[in-house]
């Protein structure tokens, strides 16, 4: 009597039930993708709707935008000057005014206080009782002729005159007269100074060089405020 053979590790199914299907392929793979097709279309696609809506959208309008104010404030700018212009030209000669009576100021006597204005004030300018203008040059320092510059004088002068812009001359030249007279007392002798008249033959020498750089007549008097022989 025959008898079936079976494949070692293979049981056969019972009697009476269907053989099982065999497993069908695996479909997660396209499954997955459909699901995440929609959000890559989106990544690829957002930055060129950006650009397009960047180019023909938003840069237009602020371009526009721009314009408009550029030519309002231009148009306020034109409208601004356009008022001011006259109330400007008309106010010119103003100070012109000013600046003439300022300078006549400066040539002398201030005519509401009767005296010099600050500027002339603070360089030291005075007026006197007789109506002249002081005007001092201080601290004239040289040495002594024949003294191989052991010995030195020590002077502070001021210059007195009767014109209006005497002040001005005189702070205008103040080198050129300090110049002067450092010639002038360099060239004395201990023996010169030592004179009973030394003093007023140097003023009359201070004055003489004095009025030949600055007009005739221009300072009528010189006056020692410091003499030093050391």
């Amino acid at each position: 009597m025959a008898t079936d053979q079976e494949t070692p590790g293979t049981e056969a199914p019972p009697a009476g039930e269907p053989a099982a299907p065999e497993s069908a392929p695996n479909s997660s793979t396209g499954g997955g993708i459909k699901a995440w097709l929609p959000l890559i279309v989106t990544i690829i696609t957002m930055p060129a709707l950006a650009y397009v809506t960047t180019v023909f959208v938003l840069m237009p309008r602020m371009r526009k935008a721009v314009a408009a104010a550029t030519a309002a404030a231009t148009n306020s700018t034109a409208a601004a000057v356009s008022t001011t212009e006259a109330p400007a030209a008309e106010a010119k000669p103003a100070p012109a005014a000013a600046e003439s009576k300022g300078k006549g100021n400066e040539k002398g006597k201030d005519k509401e206080g009767g005296g010099v204005n600050a500027t002339l004030k603070e360089a030291g300018v005075k007026i006197t009782t007789d109506g002249k203008i002081t005007v001092p040059l201080t601290k004239i320092l040289v040495n002594l002729s024949g003294t191989m510059g052991s010995r030195y004088l020590l002077t502070s002068l001021t210059l007195a005159g009767d014109k209006q812009d005497f002040a001005d001359q005189i702070l205008n030249n103040q080198a050129q007269l300090i110049d002067l007279a450092s010639g002038i007392l360099s060239a004395k002798t201990i023996a010169d100074l030592e004179k009973p008249e030394a003093r007023t033959v140097i003023r009359s020498e201070l004055k003489t060089v004095f009025n030949n750089a600055l007009g005739s007549g221009t300072v009528k008097d010189v006056y020692f405020t410091e003499f030093a022989i050391q």
